[in-house]
């Protein structure tokens, strides 16, 4: 097989979208000799050019498949591939199933990187942006949550497992906020210098009071259980990666799978989804809360962290973390607009939590 070593590559306004570079396309026709099915269309439907990634969509003879090129390192690839088939042979979850090779794998590498045919599970559609949406976006993720636990990936595999990692990620997010601070005075002169200046020191105390109630918190038991106790977090779930199919909900793009305490993705959702809504919404949050519980019992341990994680400034980082990448031309008036409807969003955060900061109990 072609030995090209696959590379992030550049879409600008030369190119179309989905632009995947021809070495890459042979190296797709080369992938697919390895299976037993003959293509009729193959068609790009998305890409990650950035990383490296790219996903096809496969008519053949023996229904429609989805050809997927991973970005990751092939050892960490192994990981995720190998929890998407322990999540369809040994536990009947709904994401879809890996197509094996002619000889048996589940995967061909080439360019360096892991390429794997799944099923295209149709019809699929995004739940309803409301209420019961979340509710069944919740539910579907304590289910895949309960599912996962017990995988053991392959022997050759790399092991992801964030379970550990959050003190860290806490202390990266405090370090992070006052280098947000440090930018703001460095280019006093952009237009979102000085409103950045008047919130960071509100947000950096979030953090880092957030930091100090972890560290008095279970989780240093609770992380001793083990990963294959807790099982896998999906990393990237939402409106997109849980949709209507045949049965019921299913979740896709399980790439980034890795070991974790599960309410890590539920904040991640509830965070996101009360973001877009512009303000938090306590009837939403409690019953989010109560649908994931409903497939994935929690107790009290894991609801406080749950909290104290839902107390951090996640959404304001996240938008604003690109800021050190070029703040000459981030620090703009739309950031600085950004920031104004993030800072609402977030102040409408606290009264949420208080009520909902006792009134469960993991029964």
């Amino acid at each position: 097989m072609e030995k090209s070593l696959i590379e992030p590559w550049v879409e600008d306004e030369l190119t179309y979208e989905f632009f995947v570079p021809d070495y890459i396309k042979k190296l797709a026709q080369e992938v697919l000799k390895n299976y037993d099915f003959s293509v009729k269309r193959i068609q790009i439907v998305t890409t990650k050019p950035d990383k490296g990634g790219a996903i096809w969509k496969l008519e053949t003879n023996s229904g429609p498949k989805s050809l997927k090129l991973l970005h990751r390192r092939p050892t960490r690839s192994m990981f995720s591939l190998g929890a998407q088939e322990y999540l369809v042979d040994v536990q009947k979850s709904r994401v879809p199933a890996i197509i094996k090779t002619k000889d048996e794998k589940n995967y061909v590498e080439a360019g360096g990187k892991l390429w794997f045919v799944a099923e295209w599970i149709e019809p699929l559609k995004p739940v309803t942006k409301d209420l019961n949406g979340a509710k069944q976006l919740c539910y579907a993720l304590g289910e895949f949550h309960r599912l996962s636990k017990g995988y053991v990936p392959p022997n050759q595999a790399e092991i992801s497992s964030r379970l550990h990692k959050w003190p860290k990620s806490y202390e990266k997010m405090i370090r992070k906020l006052d280098w947000f601070r440090n930018l703001a005075k460095a280019y006093n002169e952009k237009p979102a210098s000085s409103y950045l200046l008047t919130v960071i020191d509100e947000f950096e105390e979030q953090a880092k009071k957030g930091l100090e109630f972890l560290n008095q918190s279970s989780y240093l038991d609770l992380v001793k259980l083990g990963n294959e106790n807790w099982g896998l977090v999906h990393q990237d779930y939402g409106w997109s990666n849980g949709q209507m199919g045949p049965n019921g909900m299913w979740i896709i793009d399980l790439d980034g799978v890795a070991y974790d305490l599960p309410i890590r993705d539920l904040r991640k959702l509830i965070s996101g989804t009360m973001a877009d809504s512009y303000k938090w919404d306590v009837t939403w949050v409690r019953e989010m809360i109560k649908s994931y519980h409903e497939a994935n019992p929690l107790n009290a341990e894991l609801y406080e962290i749950l909290m104290i994680d839902l107390s951090l400034p996640n959404e304001f980082y996240k938008n604003i973390k690109e800021v050190v990448y070029d703040p000459e031309l981030f620090l703009n008036e739309e950031t600085k607009r950004l920031m104004q409807r993030i800072v609402i969003t977030e102040r409408s955060k606290w009264p949420v939590l208080k009520q909902i900061q006792d009134d469960w109990k993991g029964e």
